[in-house]
């Protein structure tokens, strides 16, 4: 990830904060009402639902990372606006509609940070992947107002060339589906690339699912000589299912800073 960086926990320490200021207390996970594994099944299926579901629509996908220095001002860049549309043979692809020229100074890309673009920070966990990790239930917490089940996820093994997600997940009590996604991209990778954490919110656009709209990360990268901090927004917009006429727009904006207006 981002040439040879290592990315440090203080985001992390931030997420936790954020957790507790939005549950008001600490999660209890010993209601003998609540049957864990009952709820993971339920959830895993609804999330099969919606990867068939999402499959189906159209959006645009926003993204910006900036190296800071250490006064936290933006010195490099690099951005780029996609349409994930249909071809003419119906087949998902990818135009890009916006790409300025990369202006980062310190730090570069690779295909792993491609992957956890596409299938991590927006990640989904089904029926079909359930079985490669294992889930720890934590208790009852609100995200916005909304109760959730939250849980701690992680790979039970890594296969090379594979990107998983490790970190904390929310889902609703109601639709059983994931509103709140808090951690990391992780796989079998050098001691020198390591990935940030990040935080994905949902939101109910088509009064069944709950898509991605929003991803935040802020996080520093340390370098065997050297610290350098970044931040990155990806925003997932203008849903549109595909072959109707109408376009899906979302309700509240999430602003830079993981908060809503």
């Amino acid at each position: 990830m981002l040439g040879a960086a290592v990315f440090g926990m203080v985001f992390f320490s931030l997420g936790q904060g954020i957790v507790s200021a939005q549950s008001g207390a600490a999660p209890k996970g010993d209601d003998p009402a609540i049957n864990p594994e009952e709820i993971i099944h339920k959830f895993a299926a609804r999330e099969s639902e919606f990867r068939k579901a999402r499959e189906n629509y159209t959006y645009r996908q926003v993204v910006k990372m900036e190296e800071l220095d250490s006064s936290g001002r933006p010195e490099g860049s690099w951005e780029i606006t996609s349409d994930i549309i249909f071809g003419p043979n119906k087949q998902r692809t990818e135009k890009v509609i916006y790409a300025p020229v990369v202006s980062l100074k310190h730090i570069s890309l690779d295909p792993q940070d491609e992957q956890d673009l596409r299938s991590v920070q927006p990640f989904v966990l089904t029926s079909e992947d359930v079985d490669k990790y294992d889930i720890a239930y934590i208790g009852k917490q609100n995200v916005d107002e909304i109760p959730c089940y939250s849980f701690t996820v992680k790979p039970k093994k890594m296969l090379k060339n594979e990107r998983y997600f490790q970190g904390t997940i929310w889902v609703d009590d109601r639709d059983f589906q994931i509103v709140k996604t808090f951690g990391k991209g992780v796989g079998i990778t050098s001691k020198d690339h390591q990935f940030p954490n990040f935080e994905t919110y949902r939101e109910q656009i088509d009064g069944k699912y709950w898509f991605p709209t929003y991803t935040h990360a802020d996080d520093v990268l340390r370098f065997p000589n050297m610290t350098q901090r970044i931040r990155m927004v990806v925003r997932y917009q203008n849903y549109k299912r595909f072959g109707a006429s109408e376009t899906i727009t979302y309700g509240d904006t999430v602003v830079d800073g993981g908060s809503k207006k």
